[in-house]
């Protein structure tokens, strides 16, 4: 079988380290900074698994213990170009999900095309729940795969006239 070449559409980058040292304080108040830079120069950034993999694999940058019901903000450290008209989803990493029922807490994760150029420089956060019905507690090691992003192109209404600009993070257009 003839295998397709996809459209090149986007691009992983790391936030800066000031935008990442601000976002892990506001999230962990008691690190560091000599521990924050560490974390900061082991970020790696997303990858697919396998050529027929659609999910690009989002890398947890500290070691990760969920027990039943608990949850956690992880900031990632990652932000992403793309062209216009695609929208970055993100979802828990299905093994995960089957075996634990480890959530993302809003069910998926939106990441539009402009948030890139927004005042947290699109830093992408993901707040994750172990919502076992098992007593299964998730222990991910840094450095493991916990949320895949796979890249889809959208549409518009005939109609659509919207020309505001993105100028924030989360909730940032319903302001």
């Amino acid at each position: 079988m003839k295998r397709t070449t996809a459209r090149r559409i986007a691009k992983f980058h790391k936030v800066s380290e000031e935008q990442f040292r601000k976002d892990w304080k506001d999230t962990f108040p008691e690190a560091s900074g000599a521990m924050i830079q560490s974390i900061y120069s082991q970020i790696k950034l997303p990858q697919r698994a396998t050529t027929g993999s659609a999910g690009y694999d989002f890398y947890t940058p500290i070691e990760v213990t969920l027990t039943p019901g608990e949850t956690i903000k992880i900031p990632t450290g990652i932000r992403v170009s793309m062209e216009e008209n695609w929208v970055l989803k993100c979802y828990p990493r299905s093994g995960l999900g089957f075996k634990y029922r480890l959530q993302m807490n809003n069910t998926v994760g939106i990441i539009d095309s402009d948030y890139f150029n927004s005042d947290n420089e699109g830093h992408i956060f993901a707040k994750i729940t172990n919502d076992t019905k098992e007593d299964k507690t998730v222990k991910l090691a840094a450095g493991t795969g916990f949320m895949q992003g796979i890249f889809v192109e959208y549409g518009i209404t005939i109609d659509d006239e919207v020309e505001e600009k993105r100028n924030g993070g989360f909730g940032s257009t319903t302001k």
